[in-house]
């Protein structure tokens, strides 16, 4: 399964229809890693639900959880932190029925900000031994330059059955196909939080605020938006294809007594650099 060509097989599920899963589910069919019939969505309101992922194709959607981890190989846990306890606890309520759900062999993926590995295995105990990963995502995700950070409390193999190690392989393609993928230690999930997921608002406030400088000297604000977005993306290339170190790209471009270094004064008195690192902390 651990290849492009063997990831037809997979269902995956994403419980929770909002931003996240809409970019991640978005990026995915776009580059034709995943075709709308393997992808069910659930969440409380099917009417919204159903409007907003009509766009994507996807018609596997409905408000039942449960049936959607009955279906599912990969479940991507995307609801709000603090939903967390009533959804275990519905879950734990239909078992205690008699309804049956067997998620040894099914990997759960949480985007949920904040929350452990410890917590969700407790969380979620009611579901037997599932392999849970914890990864933090971003938005850009939906046009295949997001970047995640993800870890599993069963280490770099996602020790299980064989089935499970494939899920987790097909997992990591999956993540590797819509940017930037980062197995890491979970103690750094939550300062990835503050730098790449929280980030692309970061750097939305700055392009806006370019923008508005180019509108305030007169360009029309279509094209001064168009020239905001192009010069970030342009920059941000040149840090990963170069290999430089920012600050000696900022340097080719300052020349002595020119426009760039009075701009760069005008940031530094503006305390951009510590006022971006307090966002991040």
């Amino acid at each position: 399964m651990a290849n492009e060509g063997n990831l037809s097989a997979l269902t995956v599920g994403f419980i929770g229809g909002g931003n996240m899963a809409y970019a991640i589910a978005s990026g995915l069919l776009k580059n034709g890693i995943l075709q709308p019939g393997q992808i069910h969505v659930t969440a409380t309101n099917l009417s919204n639900l159903t409007q907003r992922w009509s766009p994507l194709a996807v018609t596997n959607l409905g408000t039942d959880n449960f049936a959607l981890m009955e279906q599912c190989n990969i479940i991507f846990l995307c609801i709000k932190p603090q939903m967390l306890p009533a959804f275990s606890d519905a879950i734990t309520v239909r078992l205690k029925q008699g309804e049956k759900l067997d998620c040894n062999n099914k990997l759960i993926v949480s985007i949920l900000a904040g929350v452990t590995l410890d917590r969700l295995y407790s969380r979620l105990s009611a579901l037997g031994n599932p392999t849970i990963i914890r990864t933090m995502p971003n938005t850009p995700m939906q046009v295949g330059l997001g970047c995640t950070v993800y870890c599993s409390a069963k280490g770099p193999n996602a020790t299980g059955s064989d089935f499970v190690k494939e899920l987790y392989n097909s997992l990591k393609i999956m993540l590797g196909s819509l940017g930037k993928a980062f197995e890491v230690q979970e103690n750094q999930i939550n300062a990835v939080t503050g730098l790449a997921g929280c980030g692309p608002a970061y750097v939305y406030e700055f392009i806006e605020a370019l923008a508005d400088g180019g509108v305030k000297q007169g360009i029309p604000r279509a094209m001064a938006l168009q020239l905001a977005a192009q010069t970030v993306m342009g920059a941000a290339k040149m840090v990963l294809t170069t290999g430089k170190h920012p600050a000696v790209l900022k340097d080719e471009v300052c020349s002595p007594g020119g426009a760039t270094i009075h701009g760069v004064h005008a940031l530094e008195q503006g305390s951009m650099r510590g006022t971006v690192m307090n966002a991040v902390e």
